[in-house]
């Protein structure tokens, strides 16, 4: 039986394949498209997803989109007319969308797979995220925390589930308790990334990784805006927000009157903590001052996010009394909270979906269809996330035979890697191709570009030669999962799942791995399996006998504002306009200036 699980129409738009209940093949549209956070209907994504299962789009027996449309539409309806007039842009720019494409996504999948309509299902925006985390993992019975932006209404929920693994237990999720919009510690999140100059639904991150440079002094200040209860709900005051009822403004007059004026998109972001690198204009001490306020501003949204998100686990396992716990949703990629939540909350394992987002939601509706609605028993565990396409030796010929440049073929393995290391040490950039693309945000040894993790300098060279973004963003490290407990102070590392997917942010406990720890001697590891990513792993190894450290800088392989790339095509444009030294693609080695 072949499912398909499918999401767009709002951000990250992806499709998920299964076929038995395991999981084919899962990508987001943007890698095709090379839109970032593409949210167009996912046409290219199934299109792959088909090829990898072997399957014309007939043969899909059923096509399950992660929401529920009519529902959704409701909570505009419901939004403009309750804020009206202030929602007339709303109305005109919002309803007009719905009405041309939203609400009739059932005839967009009919039309594109020639599924019949009986066999085309939806499923709750939330249950698609439970099931995304509890389907995906190995618990076969679980404590279920979802928090996002919002669904149809909800925003945040918490609940349990059951997976069958053949000894004739029901699958089932109930989503016990749940917030409402406009009640969000997501959209909370996001109206603070646009009072700090950051695009909503892409920025968040960049908030995470202002904090450490602040001190959380405004917490009370955005108490005074939300009321937070014990359980982790909350109450948001609608005379701060603007979201309800505005296309592009996310916050009124009255936050400005409590926090001042929002942050100059266009301004550059430089504290007494951020770097200087090859920058000839000293920041003046007023810059310093009215930067250090913004830091100070993220440090205190971003506290807030941790207690609210460890109020909401440990009422959970209240509720519950369930050692392992299972997150998805949007908040779920906040990495510095998730592991607030292992080191507070009384769980004894976590899983979080690595594709916690929107992107998740198709694979989430996909086993949800199969396992509770069809009553399918499991056979899948996510313990990695390369469901990508891959590229073969011919592609990647022709993408170079094209392009003109000078290669050259290394076919053992050893002795390629062995030369990545060489240059590795001797301080280049080296963009790491292999195998499948990732699933999800993360770059984990597929689409890579690595370096030397001692080199402190190494932090801004490849932040502004290579990948032109801001100074102040912090790099994660690929470490080997059998030496990640001597560097980072993580409980158990080669046990945990979120760690593969670089989704917990921990204390560095070496003073050896500058250029990945970031202000405040904190990192975002990716523990490397050798079984899950044996190429890769290796590739560590090597670094490790040459240096002592068995760990690499790993950061996504794109430049600002780009996807992460897919093809060798994608690979070799990147390489061209970027400042790194080398690039290996599967055992083809291209370097600049051959």
């Amino acid at each position: 039986m072949h499912v398909l699980g499918i999401s767009c129409h709002y951000h990250d738009a992806a499709a998920a394949l299964l076929r038995d209940g395991r999981l084919i093949a899962a990508a987001q549209e943007e890698r095709f498209s090379r839109k970032k956070h593409d949210a167009s209907f996912p046409a290219r994504a199934i299109e792959y997803c088909l090829e990898e299962g072997g399957i014309l789009p007939e043969e899909v027996d059923y096509a399950v989109f992660y929401e529920k449309p009519f529902v959704k539409a409701e909570r505009l309806m419901s939004s403009i007319i309750a804020t009206f007039p202030r929602s007339l842009r709303l109305f005109r720019d919002g309803m007009h969308l719905w009405l041309k494409e939203k609400l009739w996504i059932k005839e967009y999948i009919r039309t594109h797979l020639g599924v019949d309509p009986d066999r085309i299902l939806f499923v709750e925006h939330h249950l698609s995220h439970a099931a995304s985390a509890l389907y995906a993992s190995a618990f076969e019975e679980a404590a279920i925390l979802t928090v996002d932006g919002v669904g149809e209404w909800t925003t945040a929920t918490l609940g349990r589930g059951c997976a069958d693994w053949g000894n004739d237990r029901p699958n089932r999720i109930l989503l016990s308790h749940e917030l409402r919009f406009p009640h969000s510690l997501g959209l909370l999140y996001s109206v603070f990334t646009a009072f700090l100059g950051f695009e909503v639904n892409e920025g968040e991150y960049k908030v995470m990784g202002m904090a450490p440079f602040g001190e959380p002094k405004y917490v009370d200040r955005i108490r005074r805006m939300v009321e937070f209860r014990d359980d982790g709900s909350l109450w948001l005051d609608p005379a701060y927000v603007s979201f309800p009822y505005h296309t592009t403004r996310s916050f009124t007059r009255t936050l400005e009157e409590l926090f001042g004026p929002p942050r100059d998109p266009k301004a550059r972001f430089v504290t007494a903590k951020t770097s200087l690198y090859d920058d000839p204009n000293p920041p003046t001490r007023a810059e310093l001052e009215r930067n250090q306020y913004y830091a100070d501003v993220a440090a205190s949204i971003q506290r807030v996010t941790e207690e609210v998100m460890v109020a909401m686990a440990r009422h959970l396992h209240k509720l519950t009394g369930l050692p392992k716990l299972c997150i998805a949703g949007g908040v779920g990629l906040n990495c510095i909270a998730n592991y607030k939540v292992l080191r507070a909350a009384p769980f004894e394992e976590i899983y979080v979906q690595p594709a916690a987002g929107d992107a998740g939601g198709a694979l989430g509706a996909a086993l949800y269809a199969y396992h509770v609605l069809l009553g399918k028993p499991r056979r899948f565990v996510m313990d990695h996330a390369y469901w990508g396409r891959t590229y073969s030796d011919a592609a990647i010929a022709d993408a170079l035979a094209r392009d003109g440049c000078r290669f050259e073929v290394v076919d053992e393995d050893e002795e390629l890697l062995d030369r990545v290391v060489e240059s590795l040490v001797r301080g280049e950039v080296v963009g790491w191709y292999h195998g499948p693309f990732e699933w999800g945000p993360r770059a984990l040894g597929g689409r890579s570009i690595i370096a030397d993790p001692r080199r402190e300098q190494m932090k801004d060279v490849v932040n502004i030669k290579i990948k032109f973004r801001e100074p102040f963003r912090p790099f994660a490290p690929s470490v080997l999962a059998e030496k990640a407990a001597q560097f980072f102070d993580m409980p158990d590392p080669e046990k945990h799942y979120p760690p593969r997917f670089m989704l917990y942010i921990a204390p560095v406990l070496s003073d050896r791995v500058p250029a990945v720890t970031h202000v405040d001697r904190s990192s975002r590891p990716q523990v490397v399996h050798a079984d899950v990513s044996p190429r890769y792993h290796r590739l560590i190894e090597k670094f490790g006998e040459a240096t002592g450290i068995p760990m690499i800088l790993n950061t996504s392989f794109n430049l600002k504002g780009e996807p992460i790339v897919a093809s060798p095509v994608d690979a070799l444009n990147t390489f061209r306009r970027s400042g790194m030294d080398t690039l290996v693609l599967e055992n083809y080695v291209v370097r600049k200036g051959a």
